[in-house]
């Protein structure tokens, strides 16, 4: 058997096997165990009582985190002449249209967001392919397909995400960075937990909220009680 290191004596210390902390705790326990020398991501995971695989128990939302995320998201704005000035003003990093379109189809993917506009959707299907398995495709019901381009931006910007459950009916999403203060850290992961109890289907039967955990990048996850959040 492998020996612990200094740092994992230290986190198996803080952290209790198989307790379920409050929110508050955790979110001062997640800072506490994070050992890594960069800026490491903040995540947290929420397994559902729900099925997936039926149209009626989908969980899918956006919540705009009240301390922003953290990180600098790079957007990219597909819209028309008309609204690229708007777009510029509200923070998006590159305004265009056919000439992005051209750059994606060529391999270029270093954006994190895409927003654009229903008449300019039609453009983008022909890269279902590039985008969709990196989760860039814009989509209604995340906001990045709007009129209103400048308001997703800004929004985007100052901390909106969104998030979906996964075929195993996890929604796993990153609410911030271990820089942030512990309360920051709570107010987020708050927001985002209640936005999915929120969402909970009409259909979903049984327990929906099943298990919540937090954790950051290579770090322990600490279990949450889910009534510390409701």
């Amino acid at each position: 058997m492998s020996k612990l290191t200094k740092n994992q004596k230290s986190v198996a210390e803080k952290v209790e096997a198989g307790k379920a902390y409050s929110l508050n705790e955790a979110a001062q326990l997640v800072k506490d165990i994070t050992t890594t020398k960069f800026d490491a991501s903040v995540d947290v995971d929420v397994r559902l009582g729900v099925d997936p695989r039926k149209a009626n128990q989908m969980v899918r939302g956006v919540v705009s985190l009240p301390n922003g995320t953290g990180k600098v998201t790079r957007v990219l704005c597909l819209c028309t002449p008309d609204q690229e000035a708007a777009a510029k003003e509200a923070g998006a990093d590159h305004v265009g249209l056919d000439e992005y379109i051209e750059k994606i189809k060529g391999g270029w993917t270093d954006i994190d967001v895409i927003i654009t506009m229903p008449s300019c959707m039609g453009k983008l299907g022909p890269l279902g392919r590039v985008l969709g398995p990196r989760g860039l495709m814009p989509n209604p019901k995340s906001g990045t397909v709007t009129m209103d381009v400048a308001k997703a931006v800004k929004d985007v910007k100052q901390g909106k995400i969104d998030f979906k459950v996964d075929k195993a009916g996890i929604i796993h999403t990153s609410i911030g960075k271990v820089s942030m203060t512990a309360e920051q850290i709570y107010g987020n992961a708050k927001e985002f937990i209640s936005t999915v109890i929120k969402l909970k289907p009409a259909a979903a039967k049984g327990t929906y909220i099943k298990s919540i955990f937090i954790s950051s990048t290579m770090s322990k996850g600490v279990k949450i009680d889910p009534k510390s959040v409701e």
